[in-house]
């Protein structure tokens, strides 16, 4: 029989000059996923710090377990019973993944820490979550995404929480490993853990989701909804105030590409991708779909002088680049939005217009001081043209939601003059709304000349935006094609379990 474990009923938190959260209601039942939706700056951020100890509330009332709560710290949270995955992996690279599992919760024998133990129970929960190969030993950092992911999960597990809070858990996970998270997931339901699960993935939402909750602006716009059955409609219609459909801007209907702007020769890697081959002409979105671990983002970086090739050639407007130099191709005219733009393309503490000109910084330096008024002069009519909001250019790149941040990122390249813009999952944890404005902006490019080469993990975003599409599996190429003559299954068919070309990794 499932209880109400968690309830809060008019939650209020203030920051100066901003209202978070506005009065928000929310009911959580042990047993259950309950998905919370909303865009970026809805309140979800918030309510998942107040109820994890980080922010007190400023107003209303947080029952856990039929009492009042307000929790004085993290530490409190977990100890009570809730324990929280930050979308932002909180892990210590230095450390072990056993040192991080039991970070603050170290098994001890005589006050002494036991360390074998340690990895032992490690590698036990490890298993549970379907990851047994994850050496308990091994530093966090030399992980991969995904398996950083499943040691915070196991951190969160070893808590024996109650209650499991989940942001955007499956967003640097492969098709494979998001079914092992679901099924991870159902286990713990089942032996009445309630899991609040966020994400932007309404496929998702429709498959391991009970109920859904829905905020906008810090309130809650509806509650208790099924989530199975909610029409598609009126989730995005809560989360927005308005009628979005999920569609992409139009391609033209005649081919306007250019010339051949970047060419991609036999590029190779050891032990990440092999004798790849691909063109983008001037004005025309070449998409790359794949699994994570496909070589995709390790193409793309190369292509970018970020990573050096071991083999083949990457010539633009038919002048090769120099092997593993960033500097060559910004020169050249590429620019690139990775994967991680808070921790690889972001000064989050910087303002807008700092970040926007660190690619051409030396415009706007005399006698070597850098004039911020000529910054902010030179990036108000970007900000401008990418519809940045808040507008103000002074305004920390932190305060930004995801979509705005992605949008910064872009900002920088468009400042440079880049003719060829890279872009690495450019809609990660950006929400639905943000998402149309993004392609749009991206489409606009391409209609202007640039050109777009870009890798993302959902298919029909590969599909829908762009205008050719090659298929990654195992670090090769096995399709290319116009996106107009595939369809998802087919791509899906090819990254999971399409024959790969004859030979394998070198």
């Amino acid at each position: 029989m499932t209880e109400n474990v968690l309830k809060l009923t008019d939650v209020v938190k203030t920051f100066p000059g901003v209202k978070a959260l506005d009065g928000v209601e929310l009911e959580v039942n042990s047993g259950e996923v309950h998905c919370l939706l909303g865009q970026n700056g809805a309140g979800k951020s918030t309510l998942i710090k107040v109820l994890s100890g980080v922010h007190r509330p400023d107003g209303g009332r947080v029952e856990w377990q039929g009492a009042e709560v307000t929790f004085a710290s993290p530490q409190a949270a977990m100890k009570a019973g809730i324990a929280t995955i930050y979308q932002e992996l909180d892990l210590v690279d230095g450390l072990t993944v056993a040192e991080n599992i039991f970070l603050g919760n170290e098994p001890r024998t005589l006050g002494f820490v036991h360390r074998s133990r340690a990895r032992r129970d490690a590698t036990a929960i490890l298993a549970r979550l379907g990851h047994p190969e994850i050496p308990a030993a091994r530093e966090v950092g030399k992980l991969p995404s995904a398996a950083k992911q499943i040691v915070s999960m196991a951190r969160a597990l070893s808590r024996e929480a109650r209650l499991l809070i989940m942001d955007e858990p499956s967003a640097v996970l492969a098709h494979d490993e998001v079914a092992n998270l679901f099924r991870v997931i159902r286990e713990l339901t089942a032996q009445g853990i309630a899991v609040i699960y966020i994400s932007h993935r309404l496929d998702e939402i429709r498959e391991i989701g009970d109920r859904v909750t829905v905020l906008k602006d810090g309130r809650t716009t509806a509650a208790n909804l099924d989530a199975r059955t909610t029409p598609t409609r009126e989730l995005v219609g809560r989360m927005t105030g308005r009628s979005i459909e999920y569609v992409f801007p139009p391609r033209p209907e005649v081919a306007q590409r250019g010339e051949p702007l970047l060419t991609v020769d036999g590029l190779s890697r050891a032990g990440e991708f092999a004798d790849v081959s691909l063109t983008v002409h001037s004005g025309e979105i070449v998409g790359i779909a794949g699994l994570v671990g496909s070589g995709r983002s390790e193409l793309l970086e190369t292509i970018f002088g970020a990573r050096k090739a071991h083999g083949g050639t990457v010539t633009v407007d038919g002048r090769s680049l120099r092997p593993g130099s960033v500097a060559a191709a910004v020169r050249a005219g590429l620019g690139l939005a990775p994967e991680e733009r808070k921790s690889q393309a972001l000064i989050l503490a910087d303002p807008i217009y700092r970040n926007v000109t660190l690619a051409s910084g030396g415009r706007f330096t005399t006698a070597g001081f850098t004039q911020a008024a000529r910054e902010r002069a030179a990036v108000e009519p970007v900000a401008e043209s990418l519809d940045l909001r808040p507008r103000d250019v002074r305004r920390p790149v932190r305060t930004l939601s995801g979509g705005n941040q992605q949008k910064v990122v872009v900002g920088r390249w468009l400042l440079g003059g880049t003719r060829l813009l890279i872009l690495d999952e450019p809609t990660r944890g950006v929400d639905v709304g943000a998402r149309a404005e993004l392609y749009q902006v991206i489409r606009r490019l391409a209609d202007e000349g640039v050109g777009v080469l870009l890798v993302s993990s959902e298919v029909p975003e590969v599909l829908g935006l762009a205008d050719r599409v090659l298929v990654m599996r195992e670090g090769r190429v096995v399709r290319e094609a116009p996106a107009t003559e595939l369809d998802e299954h087919t791509v899906l068919d090819l990254v999971m379990a399409g024959s790969l070309l004859e030979g394998s990794l070198p």
